[in-house]
């Protein structure tokens, strides 16, 4: 019953941790107001966390595993699956999308730890669009697939700014229209049709 009781106050200061950064960004998010919004002692907070760092790290890794269609990475993924996991992020859970950009952004300016574990993820995430664009795409050759791995990814990145930023923002159609965008004076085509497995 006592080991039921701390996760569920550890769920509520990770809820109430991912709501004031959504809301009030990096300083905003302080113990107290962590504890406050969670309705917990502040000798609550310190048994089942050592720091407010380490509350980070708990909800920054949540917001990682959310973005990720395949947390396993047992590989055979394919561009549209993983476009597809970006926008389902985004709107289906834009709580954590918000929560991802303001660590990304603004906790990586200021703790070193947090910056690399956020560049760490995103050359994880280039990695694997670059190995299911060289499944897809055998024409391509590997500096075609890093640009357009590279370009997919920071699109994306600035699409999930934009969509938080303005509501009125269709994330979902600006993302797909990546599976289909065909440079100018390029005889690369990065089609959808040619993405099915």
């Amino acid at each position: 019953m006592r080991n039921r009781a701390g996760i569920e106050t550890r769920e509520r200061i990770l809820d109430a941790a991912r709501t004031l950064l959504s809301e009030r960004g990096l300083e905003g998010t302080t113990v107290k107001a962590i504890c406050d919004t969670a309705g917990v002692r502040a000798g609550s907070f310190y048994n089942l966390f050592e720091s407010k760092e380490e509350v980070l790290l708990a909800v920054m890794r949540q917001a990682i595993q959310a973005v990720d269609p395949n947390p396993d990475n047992t590989g055979g993924e394919h561009v549209a699956d993983l476009v597809e996991a970006y926008i389902r992020f985004v709107q289906d859970q834009p709580v954590m999308a918000r929560v991802y950009l303001v660590i990304a952004i603004t906790g990586s300016l200021t703790d070193e730890s947090i910056a690399q574990r956020i560049s760490k993820h995103q050359h994880d995430r280039l990695t694997r669009v670059r190995a299911a664009l060289r499944t897809a795409r055998t024409d391509l050759t590997d500096e075609e697939v890093d640009a357009r791995a590279e370009a997919m990814v920071a699109a994306l990145n600035g699409y999930t700014m934009q969509a938080l930023l303005d509501h009125t923002f269709d994330f979902a159609a600006h993302a797909r229209r990546l599976l289909s965008m065909e440079p100018a004076g390029s005889a690369v085509h990065f089609g959808s049709d040619d993405l099915d497995p």
